[in-house]
């Protein structure tokens, strides 16, 4: 015989079951609680070496995702082939949100054309979180150049094959591309001296061992500026507001444009809501009014864009930019 309920004999039952219905939910909400991001420190891996403009930009949008979140963002700088060393550590990273990385235009697009074996593939081993910034490249000669005019320096160019040089940050990056699509359109041939980096390409410039320098804008501003170099023609379409004066390259070579842009990029196979929750912090730590201060000054500008609309932006680039290369010459090696 099943013995008689009782009042207490409910309230037992029923805080038992009570118990029982409500324990799942405890555990599927402690799990969602232990899934908040971040909780540790934060890995940042930069391709390319501390000093340049990739590097001091990185160290701003860093600094204040660390302000946003309370959490570190520490920039690793792993240099060299164009940033291709730095996505393939973050391309072999745990897709846990703890380690992110600069990707764009270099590491996932030109490295294409540039290298004929790559360590990862630049669309499938990345989930790309969203936009960090874009900005011109801009050529610059060294102060006791000739000349800064951009038309004289074709002409002696054309007049004299392989006499003069130009430094890039390193072999297929954007800056290498710039000075390809240079050679090429203009009909030159100006040898090409990659460095590891922007940094030690801009000392041997201002040491007078280069005569020119394809550099990302803030990487060079400072020394315009301080009048160390001489500008020469940015790789806009547009003329920007940093550098009125200075023509851009498409106004002697039409069609010539060359922008740099860079994603934040984390491994294949992040989960969708960790993608969402580190998204959010990049686009609010981009609409921070003195970030974008900051980035104006070195003349680059904000790009916040989704997961989905970066992914879609190196797919167009790749088909824009490959092209490119090939008709300039540059081959996978």
């Amino acid at each position: 015989m099943m013995p008689q309920l009782t009042p207490v004999n409910r309230r037992k039952l029923l805080a038992m079951l009570g118990g029982s219905i409500a324990a799942p939910y405890l555990v599927r909400r402690e799990a969602f609680a232990q899934e908040a991001w971040p909780t540790r420190q934060v890995k940042y891996v930069n391709g390319f070496p501390a000093g340049g403009a990739t590097d001091t930009l990185s160290r701003i949008i860093c600094q204040k995702m660390s302000d946003l979140s309370g959490q570190s963002f520490v920039v690793e700088n792993k240099a060299g082939a164009g940033g291709v060393l730095g996505a393939d550590a973050v391309a072999k990273s745990p897709p846990d949100g703890y380690t992110l990385g600069l990707g764009g235009i270099a590491s996932n697009v030109l490295a294409i054309g540039s290298y004929a074996k790559l360590p990862y593939d630049p669309r499938a081993d990345f989930t790309f979180v969203g936009g960090m910034w874009q900005l011109p490249n801009i050529l610059v000669a060294r102060k006791d150049l000739f000349s800064s005019d951009i038309r004289e320096l074709l002409a002696a160019f054309k007049k004299e094959p392989k006499k003069y040089t130009y430094a890039s940050a390193g072999f297929g990056t954007t800056l290498h591309l710039s000075g390809e699509m240079m050679n090429s359109m203009a009909g030159v041939e100006v040898n090409h001296i990659p460095y590891r980096g922007a940094a030690p390409a801009l000392t041997d410039l201002l040491g007078g061992r280069v005569d020119l320098l394809f550099d990302n804008l803030p990487g060079s501003l400072p020394s315009v500026r301080a009048g160390q170099v001489k500008p020469v023609a940015v790789t806009s379409l547009k003329r920007i507001p940093e550098l009125p004066d200075v023509p851009t390259m498409a106004e002697v070579l039409p069609g010539y444009a060359m922008t740099s842009w860079t994603a934040l990029i984390g491994p294949a196979n992040m989960k969708a809501d960790l993608v969402a929750q580190v998204s959010a912090l990049t686009v609010k730590a981009l609409a921070d009014r003195a970030l974008q201060e900051r980035y104006a000054e070195l003349g680059a500008t904000p790009w916040p864009a989704s997961s989905a609309e970066i992914s879609k932006f190196r797919d167009d680039e790749e088909k824009r930019l490959l092209p490119i290369m090939q008709a300039a010459g540059i081959k996978p090696g």
